[in-house]
């Protein structure tokens, strides 16, 4: 079995910072990319940003300059650190992992629970 678990979410005001953090647990045999998805009201599930375990990093361009991801391989952990919030950036944040199990052969998606983000005006 192959568990993400977020932490970090919660109710900000506009202009604030938030952290989340999401680590990788399980039969994990190696991990491709990690990331941060994000799903509001109404609309699909979105990339927020993405970072490979050579730490080459992709962003939406809604959140570029504001957002940063990193990635602690060490630990199977990513961190999405988010500055300058907005409302629109409220949203169901999921953690998402490329990676190979031991349990089954080749590289699937998997995903954490999600952890609501909360940006007030």
């Amino acid at each position: 079995q192959v568990q993400l678990v977020e932490s970090g979410g919660g109710l900000v005001q506009a202009g604030g910072s938030l952290r989340l953090s999401c680590a990788a647990s399980g039969t994990i045999a190696s991990i491709n990319a990690m990331g941060w998805y994000r799903q509001a009201p109404g609309r699909q599930r979105e990339l927020v940003a993405a970072i490979t375990t050579g730490g080459r990093t992709n962003y939406a361009d809604s959140v570029k300059g504001r957002f940063t991801i990193s990635r602690d391989n060490a630990k199977s952990t990513v961190f999405l650190q988010m500055n300058s919030l907005k409302p629109e950036d409220t949203a169901v944040y999921y953690c998402n992992a490329v990676l190979v199990s031991w349990v089954v052969a080749g590289a699937y998606d998997y995903w954490g629970q999600g952890t609501q983000v909360t940006v007030s005006s």
